[in-house]
């Protein structure tokens, strides 16, 4: 099947992270470039990085010291087992087009981020969750093997059991452990592509916790959505999303693009108090309207953003922050009513306001984000000082409560806010290959040598 490349981040646009704020020519290499060096030992230390389609938000993926490793066209699927589940594929293949290679075969990614535009590669290196985090844990938990490309011109065969401590440093290591080549992950199995949808809605924070155990008890995937801008007697209110896959056997795969796209990029942000109140009214009667079971696409129940292409041009030229959270069971009932609170205080708007519930699977991943709890996801118009003195008190919430912010959906965490995040960074550090760095961890990591 031929995959229409869409979703590619190229051309002038190489390099851009999907928040935007700082936005410049980035330096790109190829591969085989990145390899050569790296097999002559010209490689300088920090130089590379490795590039997928720019979906972080942050700067996790931008190396302004050195160059960008593209690694997009690397993207064939090398082999399938359709008796285990387990795919082979380069570095570079979308994980839109692992789903369009395994669905007739009857299989789907066993955990999926909420855009289907991310790279293998990308998926290992930021270890990404998806709705179903209570059942199947991490995308790293899934991953068979991969192969590693270091500095001193070996690639390294990496697996549970072989070689661990540098599986375990490559997962959710943010490409600082070397170049993924070709990985190995095992699908899982469905009975159809399709999901049996219910939407429940609630009033409050306090209604959806005592709905989230439950659901996830009963549903492989649950996520809600929450009404940010809601003051009073209505904060808090939202829809509680569940599903599991269908039993009518529909495979279909649809490769074309979406015709829909934000053409050209606004001089301000679109997304505002008064745009956001009427969405949030509309969005909250229309989706949720029933509480019946219903059938849905999958792209409509896990890529509901895919289906506007360019998206975050809507911010305007400053950019986008997103804020991403996981506060500890214990203390989550307290702890996001005042986070919705504090952002309400600052006259912020977050477009999209997500709220789930990690389970205990844990990660191979040294560095992985999720933790048991509740992880809150915002995003922020960028609005200059404001914007990032809430963020602050969203960082300063997040420690206080035992809990931890995201790396890979960062652009501004200090160092302190990542040393209680992860207080065994050091150990990544170590593994940590001499030829790669990022901006994230010279500004964090590195600060704190």
């Amino acid at each position: 099947m031929s995959f229409d490349r869409f979703g590619d981040n190229s051309g002038d646009r190489f390099g851009e992270s999907f928040g935007r704020i700082e936005r410049k020519p980035r330096r790109a290499v190829s591969f085989a470039g990145a390899e050569r060096s790296l097999q002559d030992g010209s490689a300088a230390p920090g130089s590379l990085l490795g590039f997928g389609n720019g979906r972080s938000y942050g700067d996790s993926c931008h190396n302004d010291r050195g160059a960008l490793v593209e690694m997009r066209p690397k993207d064939r699927i090398l082999g399938f087992d359709a008796a285990s589940g387990i795919i082979e594929a380069e570095a570079g293949v979308l994980l839109a087009e692992i789903i369009a290679f395994a669905a007739p075969h009857g299989y789907f990614l066993p955990v999926t981020p909420g855009t289907r535009f991310v790279t293998l590669g990308g998926a290992i290196a930021n270890d990404v969750h998806g709705k179903n985090h209570h059942r199947r844990g991490t995308f790293g938990c899934h991953v068979v093997s991969f192969e590693l490309l270091r500095s001193d011109g070996t690639t390294v065969s990496c697996a549970p059991l072989n070689n661990e401590p540098l599986f375990a440093a490559t997962i959710g290591g943010m490409g600082l452990t070397g170049l993924i080549s070709t990985a190995r992950i095992r699908l899982m199995r469905v009975a159809s592509l399709d999901v049996e949808e219910r939407i429940t809605r609630f009033a409050d924070l306090d209604q959806f916790f005592e709905l989230a155990e439950k659901a996830d008890e009963a549903n492989e995937y649950a996520v809600a959505w929450i009404d940010q801008i809601a003051r009073g007697a209505r904060a808090g209110r939202g829809l509680l999303l569940t599903g599991n896959h269908a039993g009518n056997g529909n495979f279909t795969v649809n490769p074309r693009p979406t015709r829909l796209r934000v053409p050209f990029e606004l001089p301000f942000s679109a997304l505002n108090r008064p745009s956001l109140t009427l969405f949030n009214a509309a969005y909250l009667n229309l989706k949720g309207r029933g509480a019946e079971p219903h059938l849905t696409g999958y792209e409509r129940f896990f890529y509901p953003l895919d289906g506007m292409r360019d998206w975050n041009r809507l911010y305007g030229p400053a950019g986008l922050y997103q804020h991403q959270s996981v506060i500890p069971y214990a203390q989550a009932p307290d702890t996001i009513p005042a986070m919705l609170e504090a952002t309400r205080k600052a006259g912020e708007v977050s477009f999209l306001t997500v709220l789930k519930r990690f389970g205990t699977i844990g990660s191979p991943g040294l560095l992985s984000f999720p933790q048991p709890g509740y992880t809150l996801t915002l995003d922020f118009p960028n609005r200059g000082a404001g914007t990032l003195a809430l963020l602050s008190e969203l960082d300063r919430l997040t420690i206080a409560a035992g809990g931890r912010v995201n790396p890979y959906k960062d652009q501004r965490m200090s160092p302190a806010t990542f040393a209680a995040s992860f207080p065994h960074w050091k150990k990544l550090e170590e593994h940590r290959d001499p030829a790669f760095s990022s901006n994230f961890w010279q500004r964090t990591a590195m600060a704190l040598v």
